[in-house]
């Protein structure tokens, strides 16, 4: 890809080297809970005492507990230090969030709408969202309660090493598919989906889940169409790149590669040929309305 000197997305978040204090986050509320049996006793009131003495002592000390008890943290850590091929990593995902930004900011304006973006936040080993705390092994995704992406830098890597998906463009994709959740939900798609799956079987769940995914893979193939005709930032082994992590992490192939039999009613993102074709899709057409997987007789 052609990315190098172009616009960076000032909506980058970035958490890296944060450890999110999900125990401490409860301790505030055990304590309310617990006053009125420390009041009642002795041995509680004299607890009580002792802490309010600790407390205001140390605050005379110049020491604040208050954040430690809100879940705001412990004492500060030393500052998260990337070495330099992960902070290129970081220029390059700004600049791809940066890219999408302009394509959808074109294709809602056509539509008499406003695209609002989304704020993408970097992490590392496991991060807090609005969707709840997540672990890197998820891999990249999107909570559309704080519609935010969330992204651990490291799984390009694994996208290269574990799943031979290897290529700058191949990196894009994963971006820009957590995007085209952002667009699923700012269109209302994404309720839509939760609203027909309620009361639904597992496996039809499962089958409104895949094309939700193959949505967002075509509108990431249509954001790299724009990308490459408008833009002219694509390399010509670009598209491949992108086909072959589409590919890679389709659910019948990492059934198999865990060992498994394939199970198509327990696929959540589609297929390996799925996913290929609705990013070729949407990459060849450019256009919205033909990445309407929900209307497709088989997607």
């Amino acid at each position: 890809m052609r990315w190098k000197g172009r616009r960076q997305s000032t909506n980058i978040e970035d958490r890296r080297g944060d450890s999110p204090n999900y125990a401490a986050a409860g301790a505030a509320p055990l304590v309310l809970r617990l006053l009125p049996a420390l009041v009642r006793s002795k041995t509680g009131r004299t607890l009580l005492l002792v802490g309010v003495v600790v407390f205001f002592g140390s605050r005379l000390l110049g020491i604040d507990l208050l954040p430690m008890l809100l879940g705001g943290g412990g004492p500060a850590i030393a500052q998260y230090q990337p070495d330099a091929e992960e902070q290129e990593l970081v220029e390059f995902a700004s600049v791809v969030l940066a890219d999408t930004e302009t394509t959808w900011q074109g294709e809602f304006a056509s539509r008499g709408g406003r695209y609002r973006e989304p704020t993408l936040v970097l992490f590392t080993g496991r991060v807090n969202s609005a969707c709840g705390l997540a672990s890197a092994a998820v891999g990249p995704f999107y909570c559309p309660a704080d519609q935010k992406l969330y992204l651990d830098l490291s799984f390009f890597d694994d996208l290269a090493r574990r799943h031979d998906a290897p290529g700058d463009f191949a990196q894009a994709y994963v971006i820009a598919h957590e995007v085209g959740h952002h667009v699923q939900t700012l269109l209302g798609i994404s309720e839509q989906v939760r609203s027909k799956g309620r009361g639904r079987s597992k496996a039809e769940v499962n089958a409104l889940s895949v094309r939700q995914e193959l949505q967002a893979d075509c509108l990431a193939g249509l954001w790299g169409h724009h990308a490459n005709v408008d833009r002219q930032m694509l390399d010509p082994d670009d598209l491949d790149e992108a086909l072959a992590a589409a590919s890679a992490i389709g659910d019948d192939r990492l059934q198999r590669e865990a060992g498994g039999s394939v199970v198509p009613d327990s696929f959540t993102h589609g297929s390996s040929a799925q996913r290929v074709r609705w990013f070729r899709t949407g990459f060849e057409s450019g256009r919205l309305e033909d990445c309407d997987t929900f209307a497709a007789a088989a997607p």
